[in-house]
């Protein structure tokens, strides 16, 4: 079986091309192995390209621990750049992921514009905040967030009572200027700090935008791994019109 290396702003994942295949089974242990860093191919996720009847392709994609996971903006970003490599899409897309239908551009320098779903409940929660984005967030906004150890703290938030039981992952942010967020995150599913993380870029932007009372704007979100960006509109208290936008880079492939 051949498999992809992609990463978009240093959010790695392995990629399966089952596009023709009728069936591809692979365990969430096999998953979790190739996913191993030291014992495995390493990746933060796994993501299979299935055939859709109705649209382009279907985005099927596994947590680095082997579990199913909810949408990774990341990893969609990269699917895409897998896809138009693969001559299944030009520069423009829709597909499914787990939680429905993204469209998505792609320009010549393998620049990913994905469209996300519309966001309505940013919660506070004490004095941080709470966000779906396909994905739930934490976002807990900090002056000092480069000695952060974000194992520790993400983790401690993680697994509280509070949300041990269906997960979180946990974003710590700082404000640089009016439009630039610095990020930090622990994702669940991986369990430890990732380089860059889609869905939380945008919970974060968001967030922002929710406390400044935004209504159009594009954030410059700078990730440990990249920089990536978050446009989006607000009306009637309901965030539309959100694309994550960033680089994607193929890294290898190989044979299992």
């Amino acid at each position: 079986m051949k498999f992809y290396k992609y990463h978009g702003a240093g959010n790695d994942f392995i990629l399966i091309n089952n596009f023709s295949a009728d069936k591809l089974n692979l365990s969430n242990l096999e998953i979790k192995k190739l996913c191993h860093r030291r014992f495995g191919i390493g990746a933060d996720g796994l993501m299979i390209l299935k055939k859709h009847s109705e649209f382009d392709f279907e985005m099927d994609y596994y947590n680095s621990d082997g579990t199913g996971g909810t949408m990774c903006g990341n990893g969609g970003r990269c699917i895409v750049a897998f896809a138009k490599k693969l001559n299944i899409i030009s520069d423009y897309t829709k597909f499914i992921a787990s939680d429905g239908l993204h469209e998505a551009f792609i320009n010549e320098n393998n620049i990913v514009k994905l469209k996300m779903n519309d966001v309505k409940d940013i919660i506070k929660f004490n004095n941080d905040y709470t966000c779906y984005t396909g994905s739930p967030h934490y976002i807990k906004f900090e002056d000092n967030i480069k000695n952060k150890d974000v194992f520790l703290e993400g983790k401690k938030i993680r697994y509280s009572e509070t949300f041990k039981d269906e997960g979180t992952n946990v974003n710590f942010i700082k404000i640089e200027d009016k439009n630039t967020l610095s990020i930090r995150t622990y994702e669940r599913g991986v369990e430890d700090e990732t380089l860059a993380c889609g869905t939380g870029a945008v919970a974060s932007a968001l967030t922002f935008a929710e406390i400044n009372n935004d209504i159009s704007n594009e954030y410059k979100i700078k990730a440990k791994g990249g920089v990536l960006k978050v446009s989006f509109k607000k009306a009637n208290n309901l965030y539309t019109d959100i694309w994550l936008i960033g680089p994607t880079e193929f890294v290898f492939k190989g044979n299992l």
